[in-house]
Parts: C-alpha cells; structure tokens; sequence
C-alpha cells in the first residue's frame, strides 16, 4: 500500500475515536448521568486526557492525514507539496502519539486510584487511593459498597476510564504507524511516477 492510502486509512479511524474520548471525558463529569458540584468530581478528571489528549491532539493530526492522503491516490517524487503535508503530518503524528499516552497514563491513575465519593458521612473522599495493586478495589468487588454517592460511580468511572485507556493506546499506535509510514512517504517519496511506454513502430 503507497504511503497516501496508508495516511488516509489511519486518519479516517483516528477522526472517530477522538470524538468518543472527547464524549467520553465528558461523561465522566456526570456521575451515573447526573449533575453534581465540581468539587465533588474525581480529581483526574480535570486533566482533561479525552477532551485534549486523546482528542483535540488527536483530531488535528487525523485531518492532516487524510489531506496528505487526498482523495486515496499517491502523490510522486516530485510533488513538493505532497512532501511537505506528509512531513507535517509526520509532526502532527508525534503529537498525536503524546496525546494518545497521556490519555493511557491518566486513565491508568483514574482506574488505580478510583473516584472521589460519598461513604456516608457526607464527605467526599478517595476511599481506595491508599490501597496495593493486589488489595486493589478492581479486584474486589466486595469494597464497592462503601461508595454511597453518586450511585454507581465506581462502576461508572471504571467504563469510562477503561473504554478511554483502550482509545489512548490504540491512537497512540496509530499515531506512531503514521510517523513511520510518514518518514517513508517523505524521504522515498509517496509513489513512483508511471512511466509511459510509447509503442515503437
């Protein structure tokens, strides 16, 4: 596959993961669907890694890709133009990789740490931030009763922060194909220009 088709490709799946981590971060914002004061919301959640790094990040460099793709045909050695979009989309690519790990990483504290919740007392703590990876609460279903409010938030931030750890690390592998496929489409050139035959009579 040229280098052209291969940008398209990878830039018309990053578009659509973007936008669900972008609805995703948002969701976490809203407890079990319900509004709630601010300082009442998992702290991790301010980082913004669906909104920003997993999809503004995201979102520019997936453009980029399907410019420098065209309409699905590769562009030739000679084409500056060509050259240069897809030494930009090269650029953008590493940023969108970044994004992409910073979404992993904050998803990852997110799942670890757990949410900030109610226990019954009226005070909002993080019951589970102190625990080991072994006693973790993940692994203990038992311990999730101990959330009294929001209702259902541990398994609420477990869907969202999961489903944006899965979007995260496949942009971020996407990313890194398309700075490998860029680097090659830049310094090789995206296609061979077809020599015409002409018939000897």
């Amino acid at each position: 596959m040229c280098t052209g088709k291969c940008s398209k490709c990878i830039g018309v799946v990053l578009f659509p993961l973007a936008v669900c981590a972008i609805i995703s971060n948002i969701l976490l914002y809203f407890p079990n669907g319900n509004v709630t004061d601010p300082d009442k919301i998992t702290d991790l959640v301010w980082f913004f890694h669906g909104i920003l790094g997993a999809g503004i990040l995201v979102i520019l460099p997936a453009f980029m890709m399907l410019g420098a793709g065209g309409a699905g045909c590769c562009a030739n050695r000679c084409g500056v133009s060509n050259n240069l979009d897809m030494l930009l989309s090269v650029l953008l690519a590493v940023l969108g990789a970044a994004g992409g790990v910073y979404c992993v990483v904050i998803s990852s504290l997110g799942l670890i740490s757990g949410p900030l919740c109610d226990t019954g007392d009226g005070e909002y703590i993080y019951p589970f931030r102190n625990d080991t990876l072994t006693d973790n609460y993940l692994f203990n279903q038992t311990t999730w009763s101990i959330c009294k409010k929001p209702e259902n938030v541990i398994m609420w931030n477990i869907v969202l922060f999961s489903l944006l750890l899965g979007i995260g690390t496949i942009e971020a592998v996407l990313c890194f194909i398309q700075v490998i496929n860029g680097l090659i489409g830049f310094i090789c050139g995206t296609c061979m220009r077809k020599r015409k035959v002409t018939p000897t009579l």
